[in-house]
């Protein structure tokens, strides 16, 4: 990565350990692409609840060569998200497959159809 991971948390106390977990999948997305130019998460806590626990949102930004990818992980009802370690990792797993994705479109082995004539 060009650029030093940056990792912000917005309602959610800093964690050496989340932040271990991040950092991990983070470098893990270089196996994917290791063309990546930067990356920011942001990790915050989506709603305060009385009588339930939070839920957590990601929110991951890659800048690669000609492209953003961004990756937002609202939990909505979903309450596997109570858990920030699950949060984050559906939002990498996301971003791998976008990066996948982007990967192949870069290597040409996703064909684009010409919509013109035939």
């Amino acid at each position: 990565m060009l650029h030093p991971l940056q990792i912000t948390w917005r309602d959610v106390p800093r964690s050496d350990a989340l932040e271990t977990d991040i950092r991990e999948k983070s470098e893990k997305l270089e196996h994917f692409y290791d063309g990546i130019i930067s990356c920011h998460v942001t990790v915050e806590a989506s709603n305060h609840r009385h009588h339930k626990g939070n839920l957590y949102r990601l929110h991951i930004s890659l800048e690669v060569p000609d492209k953003q990818i961004v990756v937002t992980r609202d939990p909505g009802e979903n309450h596997a998200h109570e858990d920030m370690y699950v949060a984050v990792r559906d939002a990498f797993d996301a971003a791998r497959r976008q990066l996948q994705d982007y990967a192949r479109i870069r290597r040409g082995k996703i064909k684009h159809h010409d919509e013109g004539g035939r």
